[in-house]
């Protein structure tokens, strides 16, 4: 069995992942969203769940037991040291998973997958990937989608993008740059496009 190609899609926050991400699934190329992956390891019947728990005490559950996202945020983002101990309990659970599903989705005949990860440079995961894309905007373009979509102030923005590696810098890293400051409909064409590329990348004809 040949394994699927593999794409890493990451970039800045505001900067149109989901966007992009949301284009390749309409256009029939399965996603490996990150985020999702860590919901589930923090489900009470996650693997990474019961560890998170010890190491950050009851007061993170709600009423029923299962995890306050919400507490469990106002605890790690205003303490990188604590961001880090998250991170280490979560990140191999994760990528256990990306790893069975890319072997999934290769059985069942997928010549391409995107891993949809916000962290990919971060959690170093790009050496699981054949290429990694970054979606591009302008920060004042982020920050607008960002005061738009998350109604946030800029405090809180700062905060999230300085969490963040510079998005400057995981261009210079990047195999490919999709600029996402223009329309939606241009950057649905730069994508369709370079899905094609991928694919032939792959070995399959577009």
């Amino acid at each position: 069995m040949s394994r699927a190609r593999i794409v890493g899609l990451t970039g800045g926050i505001g900067s149109g992942k989901s966007t992009v991400s949301g284009f390749a699934r309409e256009m029939g190329v399965p996603v490996i969203d990150a985020d999702i992956l860590a919901r589930e390891v923090l489900e009470p019947e996650g693997e990474a769940f019961g560890e998170v728990v010890d190491e950050f005490g009851e007061g993170i559950l709600d009423d029923t037991g299962r995890l306050d996202r919400a507490a469990l945020a106002s605890v790690v983002f205003s303490d990188p040291a604590a961001r880090l101990r998250l991170e280490e309990l979560t990140h191999p659970h994760i990528v256990a998973r990306m790893r069975r599903r890319v072997e999934e989705l290769s059985a069942q005949g997928e010549n391409l997958v995107i891993l949809d990860v916000p962290l990919l440079y971060e959690a170093g995961l790009e050496e699981m990937c054949d290429e990694v894309w970054v979606v591009f905007a302008p920060e004042s373009q982020r920050i607008e989608r960002l005061e738009l979509r998350d109604g946030a102030g800029m405090e809180d923005i700062r905060r999230r993008m300085d969490a963040q590696i510079p998005l400057c810098d995981k261009v210079e890293r990047a195999d490919v740059v999709v600029d996402n400051s223009g329309s939606p409909g241009e950057t649905r064409s730069r994508v369709r496009d370079l899905l094609r590329s991928a694919l032939c990348a792959g070995g399959e004809n577009p």
